[in-house]
C-alpha cells in the first residue's frame, strides 16, 4: 500500500469563518472575508482550505447545530457567495474540505421538529428517544458540555439523547432512512465541487446496544460518556458503507475527528486501503495536560512534559508507518494556541522561535499537517481575566458546574483554567493589521479581540523576512519538494527516549535522512549528533549553527 494520493503531499489550512474577516460590517466574519484573503493563504502554500460549519444554523454550538443541511448561514452569505469561494479556491490550485457534522442536528431541524410531534411520526426514530427510569434520565450519561446527556421533552413525553447541548439531539444511525438521507446530502455537496469532508465527532455515531449506564468516578454528577459511546461496534460497517455510497465516487480527502481513537482504532479507520476514512483527529497528545482528577477533565495549568509529548507522538508515527495515515496538528478552533499552550509567549524572542521549533516538531513527521487560521503567524491565547469576557459554551458551562454547583474549585482557579484551555483562545478574531478591530471588521466583533493585535498581525508578518510566517512557507515547500518528508521512516534518535529538553528523530528513505533536533525549553544545553561534515542544514529558526550547543527553543533539520 503505497502514500501516492494527492493529500498525501498536502497541507491543510483551518478557517474558523465567523473569526476570519467580517466585510458586511456585523463583527461576525462572512464568506466573502475569505474571499478576499484566498491570496493569503495560497501564499502561505497550502494545498486545502477547511471550513467550519458555514450552514444554516441557530449558533448554539458556533454552527455545530446544524438546521438546514443545504443551505449557507445567512450571516455568512449565500450560495453564490459559496459558488464563487470554492471556484476561487479551485483556481488557485487549491481544495476546499466542507466540516460534516452528522452526529447530531439542531434541533431547529426539520427532522426534529418532526420527530417530536409523536411516537408515530416518520421521522421520530430519525433521533434516539427513550422513556425514563424511576423518574429520572433513562441513564448516567453526562453531556460533553456538562449536565445530563438526556433533555425531556413535554411535547412528546420521552427523553431525547444529546451527547453535546440539549439544542443538539443525536442522530440514531441504526436507522438506514439517517444513514442514506446523510450519504443523499453529502452528494449533493459534492456535485457543487467539494473536494472533501472533516467529519465532526465521527466514531460516536455508532451508540452501544441497550445505551447501558457508564463508569462513574466518586465526585461526578454524570458518568463521562466517551468511553461507551466511542469506536461503536457498528461503526467500521457505518463508514464503510458511507465511503461506497459517497467517497468512493470522488476523488475526495476525509478526515474523521475520533475523540478517544487509538492507534490500533487509527489502523482501521485510515487503512492506506482506503476502505473507510484518509485520516483521523487523535486527542492523545492533546489530552496530556489535562487534570489528573477525572471530575476536572482538560481544566488545568499544567504544561505537557517533553517525554510524555515525544512517546505520544512517537507513538503515533511508528504504529501507523505504512498502515494507516497520520494527520498532524497542534491547533484548531476547539484548543488553546499552540505557542501558549505548548510553547512560550511570555516574550517576543520566545514566542516566536519556540512557534517555530513546534512548527518544525510535527512539520517533519510523517502525515498531512493542519495549519489553523492565525498559527502561521504565532497567534496568542487571548487571557481574558473575566467569565464575562467569554462566549465559548463548554468554559462557561464548566465554571457554574465545577464552581457554583459541585465546589470543586474556586472561582480565581477555575478563572485562570480557562484562560489556558478555553476554546474562545483560539477563536478571537483573526488578526490582519494594527487598526481598530486588528482589521478583522469595523463594527464590535461577536468574539473580542485579543489586546495583542497590534504587534502580533499578518501585515507586519508580511513585512518581515524573518517572521513565523515565511517559516511555514518554507516547512510547506519543503513536504511538496521533499519525498523523504511523505514516505520516509520515523526513528527516535538512540538514548533520545529520557531526555527532558531535547526531541531528537530522523526520517530516512533509500535516498535521504533528515536528523531533526529541537529545544523545548527556554534553557541552553549541549548535545552531541553524529552530523556529518557534509551534512546540509536544511531548515533552523536561528541565523547561524552553534552544532552542539542548542540554544532556547532552537530548531534545525540536517539533511545527509
Amino acid at each position: 500500500m503505497e502514500n501516492n494520493h494527492w493529500w498525501n503531499k498536502s497541507v491543510v489550512y483551518q478557517i474558523y469563518p465567523k473569526s476570519f474577516q467580517d466585510t458586511n460590517h456585523d463583527g461576525v466574519g462572512d464568506l466573502r472575508g475569505i474571499i478576499n484573503h484566498l491570496d493569503y493563504i495560497k501564499k502561505l502554500g497550502v494545498d486545502v482550505i477547511w471550513l467550519n460549519p458555514i450552514y444554516e444554523s441557530p449558533q448554539v454550538d458556533n454552527g455545530y447545530d446544524i438546521s438546514n443541511y443545504e443551505a449557507i448561514n445567512p450571516t455568512l452569505g449565500n450560495m453564490d457567495d459559496f459558488q464563487e469561494l470554492i471556484d476561487g479556491i479551485h483556481k488557485r490550485g487549491m481544495k476546499l474540505v466542507m466540516d460534516l457534522v452528522v452526529n447530531h442536528t439542531s434541533d431547529q431541524h426539520n427532522w426534529f421538529k418532526e420527530s417530536r410531534k409523536g411516537k408515530d411520526n416518520p421521522y421520530r426514530d430519525y433521533y434516539i428517544w427513550r422513556d425514563g427510569k424511576d423518574g429520572k434520565e433513562p441513564n448516567n450519561w453526562g453531556s460533553y458540555f456538562s449536565g445530563a446527556a438526556w433533555k425531556y421533552d413535554d411535547e412528546s413525553g420521552q427523553y431525547y439523547l444529546h451527547l453535546f447541548a440539549p439544542e443538539q439531539p443525536d442522530l440514531n444511525w441504526e436507522n438506514p432512512q439517517v444513514r442514506h438521507s446523510v450519504y443523499d446530502m453529502m452528494n449533493w455537496w459534492a456535485a457543487k465541487g467539494v473536494d472533501g469532508f472533516r467529519m465532526d465527532v465521527i466514531n460516536l455515531i455508532s451508540k452501544p446496544t441497550g445505551l447501558p449506564d457508564a463508569e462513574k468516578s466518586g465526585d461526578e454528577k454524570y458518568a463521562n460518556v466517551e468511553p461507551l459511546v466511542s469506536n461503536g461496534h457498528r461503526i467500521h460497517e457505518f463508514l464503510q458503507e458511507m465511503n461506497r455510497n459517497v467517497m468512493s465516487k470522488h476523488k475526495m480527502v476525509t478526515v474523521g475527528e475520533t475523540p478517544g481513537a487509538t492507534p490500533a482504532d487509527a489502523e482501521k479507520y485510515a487503512s492506506l486501503d482506503n476502505k473507510e476514512l484518509n485520516m483521523i483527529f487523535q486527542f492523545e497528545h492533546m489530552g496530556l495536560d489535562g487534570n489528573p482528577n477525572p471530575a476536572l477533565g482538560k481544566w488545568d495549568d499544567r504544561k505537557t512534559s517533553l517525554k510524555d509529548l515525544r512517546a505520544n507522538l512517537t507513538k503515533w508515527q511508528e504504529k501507523l508507518y505504512g498502515k494507516a495515515w497520520n494527520s498532524l496538528y497542534w491547533n484548531n478552533h476547539d484548543q488553546p494556541r499552540v505557542v501558549s499552550r505548548f510553547g512560550n509567549d511570555k516574550t517576543e524572542e520566545f514566542r516566536v522561535k519556540s512557534a517555530k521549533m513546534l512548527a518544525t516538531m510535527t512539520h517533519m513527521m510523517q502525515g498531512t499537517p493542519y495549519i489553523y487560521e492565525g498559527e502561521e503567524i504565532g497567534m496568542t491565547n487571548a487571557y481574558f481575566p473575566k467569565l464575562e469576557d467569554y462566549v465559548d459554551l463548554e468554559s462557561i458551562n464548566a465554571y457554574h458546574q465545577l464552581v457554583d454547583d459541585q465546589h470543586l474549585l474556586d472561582g480565581d482557579t477555575m478563572m485562570k483554567y480557562i484562560a489556558i484551555h478555553s476554546r474562545d483562545n483560539a477563536r478571537t478574531p483573526m488578526q490582519w493589521d494594527d487598526s481598530e478591530y486588528a482589521g478583522f471588521s469595523d463594527h464590535t466583533p461577536w468574539e473580542k479581540v485579543n489586546p495583542n493585535y497590534k504587534q502580533i498581525n499578518v501585515k507586519n508578518a508580511l513585512a518581515d523576512k524573518n517572521s513565523i510566517f515565511y517559516y511555514y512557507q518554507k516547512l510547506i515547500e519543503l513536504r511538496h519538494t521533499m519525498p523523504v518528508i511523505t514516505n520516509g521512516k520515523y526513528a527516535l534518535v538512540a538514548g533520545n527516549e529520557d531526555d527532558e529538553q531535547i526531541f531528537a528523530y530522523t526520517r530516512q528513505n533509500d535516498e535521504t535522512t533528515l536528523l531533526v533536533i529541537l529545544n523545548y525549553t527556554d534553557e541552553t544545553v549541549t548535545r552531541q549528533y553524529d552530523v556529518s561534515s557534509d551534512a546540509k542544514l536544511l531548515i533552523s529558526n536561528y541565523e547561524d549553527d552553534q552544532h552542539d550547543t542548542i540554544r532556547p527553543y532552537e530548531a534545525k533539520v540536517y539533511q545527509f
